[in-house]
């Protein structure tokens, strides 16, 4: 008798007790094999050795974030499936992972059965983010906009938010495979673009909008 093909699932989070969670809302559920990672870089090590059905990633990893590990799978792989795992509810987080091509987004603190659902939904092929965050989004489309990184690109506000954590240039630089000129170049940018005059100016802006 052939044996039914299980659904790897890989979670990438640098939360122990959220990964357990995660397994434990799956353990009834025989046709899941979940396999996991800490961060960024060994969440890239662990798609591209498990090529899993599904991959679902926290958006707040420890260094480079989950937006830059989801950019750098779909460059990869235009085809993988990504949900994108967040205690934010904010529908920009959500508006912006889908730009990024995330197939579904589920916050933290909804019903466990909604990553369950989730999961099922994007390996079919269809697309999921929760009834009520859905809802924020359609109706947030005005204050999205306003957002002063609205008018931004990801890879600016991924520039922008390393800033905000401490990181210097040439550390930005070797985390996102680019020149530290182009790094700087994108910093003065930034500071045009949000009418900042320092780069403590900018770190204030990304910090005060939990960018």
């Amino acid at each position: 008798m052939q044996t039914a093909r299980k659904t790897k699932v890989l979670i990438v989070d640098d939360h122990p007790v959220v990964v357990s969670g995660c397994r434990a809302v799956f353990a009834g559920d025989r046709s899941v094999q979940i396999i996991s990672a800490p961060n960024e870089r060994e969440g890239m090590k662990a798609f591209r050795q498990s090529k899993p059905h599904v991959s679902i990633i926290d958006i707040n990893l420890p260094g480079v974030s989950g937006y830059e590990l989801l950019r750098k799978i779909r460059k990869e792989d235009p085809e993988a499936k990504v949900i994108m795992f967040s205690v934010n509810d904010d529908p920009a987080f959500v508006v912006r992972a889908v730009e990024l091509g995330a197939k579904g987004f589920v916050c933290k603190g909804d019903d466990p059965k909604s990553l369950v659902e989730a999961v099922h939904e994007v390996v079919k092929g269809t697309t999921f983010v929760s009834p009520q965050l859905a809802k924020s989004v359609t109706f947030s489309s005005a204050e999205t906009r306003a957002h002063p990184a609205g008018h931004l690109n990801n890879r600016e506000l991924e520039i922008l938010r390393m800033l905000a954590k401490g990181r210097k240039i040439a550390e930005i630089a070797d985390a996102l495979d680019l020149s530290y000129k182009t790094i700087a170049n994108t910093t003065t940018m930034l500071k045009q673009k949000l009418g900042a005059q320092t780069h403590a100016d900018l770190v204030r802006i990304a910090v005060e909008f939990d960018i």
